[in-house]
């Protein structure tokens, strides 16, 4: 008999140590931790609380998603209402600066907007590029990912050299209008398998806002 034959029949019949249960105190095994044997009962305690263990991590992690998760809709709940508010288009600019760099922490963030006419004293409707434009309406969701060789990493100036990662948000749902992007230092900070949930979320709020203000 082989230990396939062994194992199989023991899983086919559950039964058999109910019958025999002298057996869970007579046969010993290794331990998995140490050279003594320990007894199958002993053993089967040793596989719960290992087991036991790996869920609580699991549930430690779901717990720590969870809370993760909270702060973001809290911040973009935040932002909501600090662009909902806003009067024009230049407030509206500055709230949701204001709100990238100190709710999320965004230390470089570009707004760009093309075929609308908005009031604004800043960089906001400087004009872009046919790359920069090009690229903007074949985003098709928001992406993120390193900033060497992006042909939105010029749109931070100076600071364009010292970024090193970016998250790129297109604005407009049946027609790109503009181009949210948010640079950081952190080579890691926007890498290209995180998730763009919220990214999205950030872009449709200031999409519609946007073209509710002049």
């Amino acid at each position: 008999m082989e230990e396939k034959d062994v194992a199989h029949y023991l899983k086919t019949h559950p039964q058999f140590f109910d019958r025999h249960p002298e057996l869970l105190e007579a046969v010993y095994v290794p331990h998995p931790y140490g050279g003594r044997a320990i007894s199958l009962a002993e053993r089967q305690m040793v596989t719960l609380r290992d087991k036991a263990k790996m869920l609580e991590g699991k549930l430690g992690e779901l717990i720590q998603f969870g809370e993760e998760n909270d702060a973001i809709s809290e911040k973009t709940h935040r932002l909501a209402v600090a662009i909902a508010g806003a009067p024009d288009f230049q407030a509206l600019a500055q709230a949701l600066y204001f709100n990238l760099h100190e709710d999320f922490a965004v230390p470089h963030v570009a707004l760009r907007i093309w075929d609308r006419t908005v009031k604004s004293e800043g960089p906001e409707t400087q004009a872009v590029s046919e790359a920069q434009r090009h690229a903007a309406f074949t985003l098709g969701a928001p992406q993120c990912g390193p900033a060497a060789g992006n042909p939105f990493a010029e749109l931070f100036g100076e600071a364009a050299a010292h970024v090193r990662s970016l998250a790129i948000v297109p604005l407009g749902e049946t027609r790109i209008f503009g181009i949210l992007v948010l640079g950081s230092e952190d080579p890691q900070r926007f890498f290209p398998e995180m998730g763009t949930l919220y990214l999205r979320r950030i872009g449709e709020l200031c999409a519609a806002a946007l073209s509710a203000r002049p």
